[in-house]
């Protein structure tokens, strides 16, 4: 199968602004894009800059806007997105070269909702107990890969980078519907202040974003009424 594949280049010791480069070749339909970027990288351009590592959507290094929309590199298949593929960064993160983007902003707002188990209380004499049914309210959100990808389709976070984004939503999720912690006050206030919670404008893309299918929106939606109920 013939392709085109063109790429978002900038590098800032040459380049004033982005500029497009097109590379033509030939793969088999069932490649990823990251077999096809690899492939770039070694034989056409060793110039091309990108991120990835574990090439088996868990680490959720090779985040990118392919073909307009925020996805895993190695979860895609060339056969699912015809023959001319586009490939730019994800947006609303500085671009460093090519397809690196800046992540510490992203960091700094994880960081912030203190995602980590937090509990005080002395340990009983075993580990801490919870049922079946109280791990499901947030077994979902234990899934994130913190890929960015959820955070950098939201519309809010193009135009205000400060928006803590959803992937920060939904690691605080993860532990104040965790009936062991003790840290949802704290995170609740951080969430409270004017770049949180209430920026969200539900606009679905970081659900439509997320591959691990995390329903994002969802998790943001029950963070905000366990705000509102515990005033």
């Amino acid at each position: 199968m013939q392709i085109t594949v063109k790429i978002k280049r900038f590098d800032p010791e040459a380049d004033t602004r982005p500029r497009w480069v097109e590379y033509q070749l030939d793969v088999d339909p069932t490649e990823r894009v990251l077999d096809v970027i690899n492939h770039i990288k070694w034989e056409l351009d060793g110039s091309l800059a990108f991120r990835r590592s574990c090439a088996h959507g868990i680490c959720g290094s090779d985040a990118m806007l392919i073909n307009g929309v925020n996805r895993l590199a190695c979860k895609v298949l060339v056969q699912d997105l015809g023959n001319r593929i586009t490939v730019e960064p994800i947006r609303g993160l500085e671009v460093k070269k090519d397809l690196i983007v800046d992540m510490e902003p992203f960091f700094d707002s994880y960081r912030a909702v203190l995602p980590y188990f937090i509990n005080d209380e002395p340990p009983p004499p075993t580990e801490r107990l919870q049922s079946p049914e109280e791990r499901a309210v947030f077994d979902e959100t234990t899934k994130c890969i913190l890929c960015a990808a959820c955070t950098t389709s939201c519309p809010v976070f193009w135009t205000n980078g400060s928006y803590v984004g959803p992937a920060s939503i939904v690691n605080a999720h993860r532990f104040i519907f965790d009936s062991r912690d003790r840290g949802t006050l704290e995170r609740l206030e951080v969430l409270n202040q004017s770049n949180g919670l209430w920026r969200c404008r539900t606009a679905y893309n970081c659900t439509e974003a997320c591959p691990r299918d995390i329903p994002v929106t969802q998790a943001i939606e029950e963070v905000r009424r366990a705000m509102l109920f515990r005033g």
